[in-house]
């Protein structure tokens, strides 16, 4: 990181530097702790959030998921005891496992700002390193989909084979087929509370204005890659298209992004949803269970996924048509689950 030009995070409206900052694994204890300088936002004015004042002094209340509690706890409790210290303020926190509110409490309504402030620093900096839990998605898996997807595998496999690194298990589960139009991280029932309200304000607020309340017909046709070299290649996709040549189903998935960003449920991640369904990923060849020590942040297990040569199933199926499909609506997706049709466990949808 270039120390002159740190990440900036923003938070309630605020922008925040990001300091350097060295990390140590320390085994069978909590992560290390994080905080930022004495001198760090200190008596600023606080208009993102609530300080009350009691007969004591000042308090703030904080919604924290429960599994984000040790971050401000620490290594021993040492980053809790540090800003309660440094800021002259009483932290309380929840049970482990008992969701609820961290309680800050001061006699000096800057200090009470300043611990806020700091935790929120906190919580976002490890909610980066959470695995996403959750994402929106359009469901490709309608029947006739499904089959010409088992058709492309088995032609791929009879007539690609041989190519280094292409087998059976890089396939995605035919019942699984799906567009992603952006990954969560939501941590308790609140948090997916949260997501499915904010879904179906968008229905009401662009959603039904941009499709007319009508489902979405497009075309699923043609296959393209991820990274820049086809013969080494991790991600296969197929593209997908409006029939009619509109862009309105990009224009739902960006704005069903920016609503999501805006909120702070979501993380922005490029300018413009990729509209694309994976067919083949590298990450099928171990168990899928294993992709949970993937994050979105870095902590990737990239090294140990063996790369295939997509050359000649480009070539060979570069037009290859998967089929129409109507799309009438966009899910909260559950990772690592399977409902009665085999698709993803669905949390709300629109």
């Amino acid at each position: 990181m270039d120390v002159l030009r740190p990440p900036l995070i923003r938070i309630g409206g605020r922008v925040y530097r990001k300091n350097l900052i060295q990390e140590q694994a320390f085994p069978h204890e909590e992560e290390e702790d994080f905080c930022a300088g004495p001198g760090d936002c200190a008596d600023e004015p606080c208009d993102a959030f609530v300080v009350e004042e009691t007969e004591r002094g000042f308090q703030c209340r904080v919604e924290v998921p429960s599994p984000l509690y040790k971050y401000i706890i620490g290594k021993k409790g040492e980053t809790k005891k540090r800003l309660e210290t440094e800021t002259r303020t009483s932290i309380s926190i929840p049970k482990p496992g008992v969701e609820g509110e961290i309680v800050i409490t001061g006699q000096q309504r800057s200090g009470v700002i300043s611990a806020r402030t700091r935790i929120d620093v906190l919580l976002d900096s490890f909610r980066k390193k959470q695995p996403f839990t959750h994402f929106l998605s359009f469901a490709l898996n309608q029947p006739a989909i499904q089959e010409k997807f088992l058709q492309f595998k088995e032609e791929v496999l009879e007539k690609c084979s041989k190519d280094h690194g292409v087998s059976s298990s890089l396939f995605q589960n035919p019942a699984k087929l799906h567009l992603t139009l952006g990954t969560l991280v939501l941590l308790n029932e609140q948090e997916i509370q949260k997501a499915c309200d904010l879904l179906q304000r968008c229905k009401e607020d662009f959603v039904d204005q941009i499709t007319g309340g009508q489902p979405l017909t497009v075309e699923v046709a043609g296959v393209e890659y991820m990274n820049d070299d086809p013969a080494v290649t991790d991600v296969l996709y197929a593209k997908v298209h409006m029939k009619d040549g509109s862009d309105r189903l990009q224009m739902v998935a960006d704005q069903l992004v920016e609503r999501f960003v805006a909120s702070g449920l979501m993380l922005k991640e490029w300018d413009r949803v990729k509209l694309h369904a994976t067919v083949m990923n590298t990450l099928f060849r171990k168990d899928p269970t294993e992709e949970r020590n993937n994050t979105m942040t870095g902590k990737s297990s990239f090294k140990e996924r063996e790369s295939f040569n997509g050359q000649n199933i480009l070539k060979l199926f570069e037009n290859f048509h998967f089929g129409e499909v109507q799309l009438d609506s966009v899910r909260l997706s559950q990772r690592f689950s399977s409902d009665a049709s085999g698709y993803y466990a669905t949390s709300g949808q629109l």
